[in-house]
């Protein structure tokens, strides 16, 4: 049993049980009420289920590794058109400061809940790095980001996809069209986010360099054949909603002669890439990260023949 009054810091604290409500919960596959039922069981102290919840949900603030206001680099929102989506876009766009001559650029796909204060600190962390970044909002149309994940969550759920794919096109064509942009585009994208950085793959043909989806859903199978992209994917080890795919889509970048690499890292959990929830695993998440930064390096940086 999970005292929900102690520390909770990593998936080990937790029951395997409650991560796979968690996980189903956080999907949208279960209601809140669904997984504070089926939670109850394995808490125990004052705050129960409730308290599991919130031990699982993120600390944004805690988890923080670079600051909004760093003056080691240059953030704000843009706006961009998208005419086959929902006319419109916003993104946050985030590049070094001080720097001179075109940067290799990374668009930042966030989960379902919208462009979140952990997915714009991705974006700050990649801009450190020397790339620009370009992270969209799918909640723009509907009003935004609302600040709260459960809000966030319903409202993501009454986006019509086929124009939100279309708004993550149009937003990684407005951001290889930089003039600052060296030309050369990456995408990196989590869970939902890793789906749509497949769904790029196949639909920006020599527009997209590298794809690097984290615990996503793979493009439709027929469409693979279309990738040009080098795709990276990252995978953990307990995941088997995301896990069943692999094996069809593997089958289908072999067939097609894709060029892929794919990583499942052992003892974690869907999510672990992102510190601020018990999920993360800092081990995995940082090679994990060091992978995808030697990629983008490699791809983005040099003169492609």
């Amino acid at each position: 049993m999970t005292d929900a009054n102690s520390p909770l810091r990593s998936a080990k604290d937790f029951d395997p049980e409650v991560l796979s409500l968690f996980d189903r919960y956080v999907h949208g596959l279960i209601t809140r009420r669904e997984f504070l039922s089926g939670a109850a069981r394995y808490a125990t102290g004052t705050l129960g289920a409730v308290g599991l919840l919130s031990a699982l949900s993120p600390q944004f603030a805690q988890a923080q590794q670079v600051a909004p206001t760093d003056a080691r680099l240059q953030a704000g929102y843009v706006e961009f058109e998208s005419p086959k989506g929902y006319g419109k876009g916003r993104a946050y766009r985030v590049r070094p400061a001080g720097t001179t001559g075109p940067l290799p650029t990374v668009l930042v796909v966030h989960e379902n809940r919208g462009l979140n204060p952990h997915i714009e600190d991705i974006a700050r962390r990649l801009a450190l790095e020397n790339f620009i970044a370009l992270a969209p909002d799918a909640l723009f149309p509907l009003g935004g980001y609302p600040g709260d994940e459960d809000a966030a969550r319903e409202r993501f759920s009454k986006l019509d996809q086929d124009k939100t794919q279309q708004d993550f096109i149009a937003a990684a064509t407005f951001l290889k069209a930089s003039k600052d942009g060296n030309g050369h585009l990456g995408v990196v994208g989590f869970c939902y986010g890793g789906r749509i950085a497949n769904l790029l793959a196949t639909r920006l043909g020599d527009g997209l360099d590298v794809a690097v989806p984290f615990y996503g859903s793979g493009a439709p199978l027929e469409e693979v054949p279309a990738i040009k992209a080098e795709l990276l994917l990252h995978f953990a080890e307990t995941d088997e909603r995301i896990n069943a795919g692999w094996p069809a889509y593997e089958a289908a970048l072999k067939t097609a002669g894709i060029r892929y690499e794919a990583h499942r890292y052992a003892g974690t959990q869907h999510g672990f890439n992102n510190d601020t929830t018990p999920r993360h695993d800092a081990a995995a998440a940082k090679l994990a990260w060091q992978r995808t930064l030697a990629l983008f390096n490699r791809r983005l940086r040099v003169e492609q023949g």
